[in-house]
């Protein structure tokens, strides 16, 4: 088990929400991460793990219960706390989303090196048999008339729904990602992206220098109609890459060129550590979500003869 040294207090805007909020992630001698609702009186404490993950579709991980206590878009916090090796903590948070800060993982993990970790081990949960969820599996479980609206949106965007995540045994020490976007968008195109972790300082290092700075994106057009559904409200040029609506640049000046292939392997990390768990197993991505992250996690855990526990 390991936690922080001492708090940590982090405050922004929610990129949903784009409401003002204030996080205090403190050390925990109990396992586990755990969000409280400061700002709803009478809450319980809110797992974040991938039994209680409530939503997903709006392109985030959200735990908790929808219709009353939850916390949105907790992935880049849950990839920082990984990659500190943080597996312990109470997070006092006074709104329904986390702050998006510059839309990486980045400063999240800046300010947990400087509070400092009292290291111990984590719990291992070593993947042996593969599990593998499909874009396919979840729009069967859609009513009708959203699977039309996406289908008709995939033909007029290019778009196939054909992505899938998997979970496939390795060597049993590392976490081993490789993610692929397939975009018709002319400045993604097609991205591949490569990253193992091993508990090494150097994985870590390999991350903080090459993956961790990584901005969510999305079309510039598409805003105002996400804002109208309640998303999107706290974007900015600072924390996403904005495509232009020919889809062939950004207006803001990326990273990388594969900027947008290396945000989703701060997503995958963080959403596989709603394990609970250092996942030891290779995850291929392709055309990955949040919800077929999540979903991958249930196939995992739905069969003890999936994987093995750890406890060192």
């Amino acid at each position: 088990m390991s936690t922080l040294k001492k708090q940590v207090k982090i405050s922004g805007v929610g990129i949903h929400s784009g409401a003002p909020v204030n996080l205090v992630i403190k050390p925990s001698k109990e396992r586990g991460i755990f969000f409280r609702r400061v700002d709803m009186a009478g809450t319980e404490l809110i797992a974040a793990t991938y039994d209680n993950v409530g939503e997903t579709k709006m392109r985030n991980t959200t735990v908790g219960q929808m219709s009353g206590a939850h916390v949105q878009t907790i992935e880049h916090l849950m990839a920082a706390l990984f990659m500190v090796g943080v597996d312990s903590a109470i997070i006092e948070i006074d709104g329904p989303e986390t702050p998006i800060l510059d839309g990486s993982a980045a400063l999240f993990i800046e300010a947990f090196r400087g509070a400092g970790v009292k290291a111990g081990s984590m719990k291992r949960v070593v993947v042996k048999r593969t599990v593998v969820a499909h874009a396919r599996e979840m729009l069967r479980e859609l009513p009708m008339f959203v699977r039309f609206k996406l289908w008709l949106f995939n033909t007029l965007s290019g778009r196939k729904s054909n992505g899938f995540v998997k979970l496939s045994p390795n060597a049993g020490k590392s976490l081993d990602v490789k993610a692929t976007l397939i975009y018709p968008e002319k400045i993604i195109g097609n991205q591949s992206y490569s990253y193992s972790f091993d508990g090494s300082d150097d994985a870590v290092a390999d991350f903080v220098e090459n993956v961790a700075r990584a901005r969510t994106f999305g079309k510039y057009s598409e805003w105002e109609y996400l804002k109208k559904r309640g998303m999107g409200r706290g974007a900015n040029e600072s924390n996403v890459i904005a495509l232009n609506d020919a889809g062939d640049g950004t207006l803001n000046e990326t990273i990388w060129a594969d900027e947008f292939v290396r945000h989703k392997i701060i997503d995958a990390i963080g959403d596989m550590f709603t394990s609970g768990a250092f996942v030891c197993g290779a995850l291929e991505s392709y055309k990955g979500s949040h919800a077929l992250n999540n979903l991958v996690l249930k196939k995992l855990f739905s069969n003890p003869e999936n994987y093995d526990i750890v406890e060192e």
